[in-house]
């Protein structure tokens, strides 16, 4: 083996140690998947971090979408910008849970990020070796849509995630996606914790009457033919997409709202204990 080949190996080595010790101070590290885009994974994933925190638990977020990271405008921070102190870069912190993205290294919101798997492989290892996470009880990873370079990077570089949550719509045609993403997940030892159904029926304001928009309980049905478990729906929300839009936080300002309480009761699944005051493992 030549010298520089030696180089390489032990520079290698040094960065994988260095991200355990950092990811030896994460408890769970859950990452959000979608088969297909426009199912609102992202949104469900600032939604889940969101419900985290409300619970007591420290949590962070971390958004691996490359090309098009929506944890920015979705959190209303767009032109935050990270700093970096003792050699590590900190954090956004925003609405009690610590959040990362790409988004915030961008020159301007409209930059288009124009890289292969081995550039996105490399800043997801800065996103989990060099920003200081601290001590936290959940780390909520937002990969992309589908099966790619992202979440496998993420499955290979942390080694011990705790699972995915997968998102879809009720359509069929979504739903078909979700088979591959638990696929995926089977195929890399990856726990499949559960499937999220959202934009479930849409209630009248005015009226009550409730249409299922893009049907109704596909999902659920899938779920139990994959042998996966249900976590459950969220509704249609006109206030969930204007807090989206307007990056506000959604379940703290609605919080008695139906989707809000959705969200609330899938973390009490995932989480259903109360945050211990114990050191992390």
């Amino acid at each position: 083996m030549s010298d520089h080949q030696d180089d390489i190996k032990q520079t290698m080595a040094r960065e994988m140690a260095e991200m355990r010790l950092r990811m030896g101070r994460v408890r769970r590290k859950w990452l959000v998947l979608s088969g297909k885009g426009g199912v609102g994974k992202s949104t469900v994933a600032v939604n889940l971090a969101l419900s985290l925190a409300a619970m007591g638990y420290e949590v962070g977020l971390l958004d691996v979408d490359i090309h098009g990271p929506s944890v920015p405008k979705l959190l209303g921070i767009e032109d935050a910008r990270p700093t970096v102190r003792d050699g590590a870069i900190v954090p956004m912190a925003v609405a009690g849970i610590k959040t990362m993205s790409i988004g915030f290294l961008l020159q301007h919101t409209d930059a288009a990020t124009i890289w292969r798997g081995p550039m996105k492989a490399n800043v997801i290892k800065q996103f989990l070796k060099d920003v200081e996470w601290g001590d936290l009880d959940y780390l909520v990873i937002d990969s992309p849509p589908g099966t790619g370079d992202e979440p496998l990077s993420v499955v290979q570089l942390i080694e011990n995630a705790d699972g995915a949550v997968i998102v879809t719509t009720p359509q069929e045609l979504a739903v078909i996606d979700v088979r591959k993403a638990i696929t995926f997940c089977r195929s890399v030892n990856l726990p499949v914790l559960g499937v999220i159904e959202n934009m479930r029926g849409f209630v009248c304001p005015h009226c009550g009457e409730r249409t299922d928009v893009f049907g109704h309980g596909g999902a659920e049905h899938m779920a139990a033919e994959m042998k996966v478990p249900f976590l459950g729906a969220i509704p249609f929300d006109p206030q969930l997409v204007e807090s989206g839009d307007t990056g506000q936080p959604f379940t703290q300002l609605h919080s008695g709202s139906e989707a809000a309480q959705a969200f609330a009761r899938i973390v009490k699944t995932l989480a259903p204990s109360p945050k211990a005051k114990s050191d992390v493992s």
